[in-house]
């Protein structure tokens, strides 16, 4: 696959230079699925699994076509953890790898899923608004908790979602229910996708599980990974 468009030469070091950063990129952000679109063919998960004893990291990039829900391609990228963890800039920790991972694949996924999110965030630049505008592929985040927002509770059934929102009364995205009776996601927008279009490709990564298949399957790549990592050192 291509390199991210618009790959940094120089990572930020600090968290004073990743805040400022993220305010640059996120006047790129588009909040909406672009016009003409047509349905995705490969949805692609990524995820980021860590031995902070050993200081090191693998990220994984698992692509499923979008009917089947198939695996079509892995990747997976390993290194270092070069950025301290600082709520809201998870970003500059997890992308560096992620984006070594992607350039393994041989074929550019149509979305990606985040485990994490996209404008729902303290500057509404998250993990999957970045990444997004990174690589210019379409990208929204499914994430497991609400982070700093609020919601009601979603009815029961499958489907059922409310809105998302910020202290100011924004709406950053949906809590929405993948599976009946159980607790919500919470989905938002990144980067090229618009909330409709998310929750809709969510409700088709889930027909058994809470969790988006793309996530599971990324997950699982990455832990296999830092397994396999920490035998050979």
């Amino acid at each position: 696959m291509n390199g991210p468009r618009r790959r940094p030469r120089r990572w930020p070091a600090t968290p004073e230079e990743a805040a400022a950063e993220q305010r640059r990129l996120r006047e790129l952000v588009q909040t909406e699925t672009a016009p003409g679109a047509g349905a995705p063919r490969t949805i692609a998960g990524v995820d980021v699994a860590y031995d902070d004893g050993r200081g090191r990291l693998a990220a994984a990039v698992v692509v499923l076509d979008a009917g089947t829900l198939a695996v079509v391609e892995r990747a997976t990228a390993d290194g270092t953890i070069a950025f301290p963890y600082v709520p809201g800039l998870l970003a500059f920790r997890e992308i560096p790898p992620v984006l070594d991972a992607l350039e393994r694949l041989a074929s550019r996924p149509d979305v990606l899923v985040c485990d994490g999110y996209g404008i729902a965030h303290p500057a509404r630049f998250g993990l999957a608004s970045h990444l997004g505008v990174l690589t210019g592929i379409p990208c929204f985040g499914v994430a497991k908790t609400p982070f700093l927002f609020s919601h009601r509770e979603p009815e029961a059934a499958r489907g059922a979602w409310t809105p998302l929102t910020a202290e100011d009364g924004e709406t950053v995205g949906r809590a929405l229910r993948t599976r009946a009776g159980v607790k919500p996601v919470f989905v938002s927008a990144g980067h090229l996708v618009g909330i409709e279009d998310a929750c809709a490709l969510t409700l088709r990564l889930t027909p058994r599980h809470r969790l988006p298949e793309t996530t599971r399957q990324a997950d699982r790549a990455c832990r296999a990974a830092l397994r396999r990592l920490a035998s050979t050192s």
